[in-house]
């Protein structure tokens, strides 16, 4: 090995569980200075986009339910020098988001990216489609469709005047291919996707982007719930053969949130192992 491969080699990390590597060091500077806010930014994917979005030099505004998992998120993001502002409240209300984001202008100023990342199956309420019933097609359209659109709404306009601005939304590959069990989910999720569509071409002459990361099975507590058996079942399902980390869909998230991905607009980006190849 050369001293070069060496060195190279010695600045990684890697995962055993996944063989998987992290850079330790040279990490890319894409948001310096830019705000970039987060829904449901408390655990999983959220937690590690806004932290990823940190690294790279953006300052943030947070939210989720759950208020101690916020300030967690942020002390950790002010450690490397990110100035953060948290609210805690439920990303479903309208009146919530519109508050929150009056403060965010108020505060901060042009919010220069959006990621939308709440959103949640039926959970523990899942069935196949003729034993749901609508209270949990309406909570899981509020939380997984509805949520986006309502965030989505408050950033527009200034985006659309300022003629630039990015917007990530977080749908699923359960809305491209479909997964028994979870049909108002991959319904729901199909519709940010359509929205990301529609919303790329309205904006498209305001150069504002706006695309969507679809994750696979992801290490999030989601999994927790999940049998053994189950999980094995869906695991050996991957081409690749293990389940993302947050920080996978992350890299992906900051990704299509900086100047990188200027060209793009309207994708829906999955990011699953190879479970389902567009």
């Amino acid at each position: 090995m050369t001293v070069a491969l060496k060195q190279r080699a010695d600045s990684l990390r890697e995962d055993a569980a996944t063989g998987r590597k992290f850079e330790e060091e040279n990490v890319m500077r894409r948001l310096e200075g830019r705000l970039a806010v987060v829904t449901g930014a408390a655990n999983g994917i959220g937690r590690a986009s806004a932290l990823r979005f940190a690294s790279e030099g953006a300052n943030l505004a947070i939210m989720d339910l759950e208020a101690d998992g916020l300030e967690a998120v942020a002390e950790e993001a002010r450690k490397g020098g990110a100035k953060v502002f948290t609210k805690a409240g439920d990303c479903t209300k309208e009146d919530f988001l519109v508050d929150t984001f009056k403060e965010i202008y108020a505060d901060a100023g042009f919010i220069d990216l959006l990621m939308n990342n709440v959103g949640q199956s039926a959970r523990e309420r899942a069935s196949e489609f003729y034993q749901s019933n609508s209270d949990v097609w309406h909570f899981v359209m509020d939380v997984s469709l509805f949520s986006t659109l309502l965030a989505s709404r408050q950033v527009v306009p200034s985006m659309r005047e300022a003629g630039r601005g990015k917007i990530v939304n977080v749908a699923s590959n359960a809305g491209l291919a479909g997964e028994v069990g979870i049909s108002e989910y991959a319904a729901a999720k199909m519709g940010v996707i359509g929205f990301t569509r529609s919303l790329a071409r309205e904006l498209a002459p305001f150069k504002v982007n706006v695309n969507a990361v679809c994750p696979g099975v992801t290490k999030t507590r989601v999994i927790e719930r999940i049998s053994d058996e189950i999980v094995e079942k869906i695991r050996v399902s991957i081409p690749l053969g293990y389940f993302a980390e947050p920080e996978d869909i992350a890299a992906v998230a900051a990704f299509l949130g900086s100047d990188d991905a200027r060209y793009m607009t309207g994708q829906s980006v999955v990011v699953d192992g190879g479970r389902w190849m567009v």
